[in-house]
């Protein structure tokens, strides 16, 4: 193996890392009711099984971005949760609209790097 090509698996899989990292700590508090993860969904008009399911998939996906059989599949449901907080926070005039766009930009990097090869 060349070193170009150890060094983009090595950049892959720290990216994966911290985004795995990330998403997990951001599913548990929602999925565990930390009061202000609840208030934020309340505020926002949705019910509490929206919230575990958007915790569930945090949990889940942040972990699946660690196999490398299935970082595609978790990048794209992030991907999906992603732009629902961006309309989220844009609809509701919020502002760091930012975050879960630079948050997509790279998950779209592992997904591109971790796609199913034929």
């Amino acid at each position: 193996m060349n070193d170009v090509n150890r060094r983009g698996r090595i950049a892959t899989l720290v990216l994966s890392g911290l985004l795995a990292l990330l998403y997990v700590a951001a599913g548990v508090p929602k999925v565990v009711g930390v009061e202000s993860a609840v208030t934020g969904f309340e505020n926002f008009g949705y019910p509490t099984w929206f919230r575990l399911l958007i915790g569930v998939i945090e949990i889940g996906g942040g972990i699946g971005l660690l196999m490398p059989r299935v970082a595609f599949y978790a990048a794209g449901a992030l991907g999906v949760v992603m732009i629902g907080a961006a309309y989220t926070i844009t609809v509701h005039g919020e502002p760091g609209v930012a975050i879960p766009l630079v948050c997509l930009v790279l998950l779209a990097i592992v997904a591109y790097l971790r796609r199913p090869t034929a």
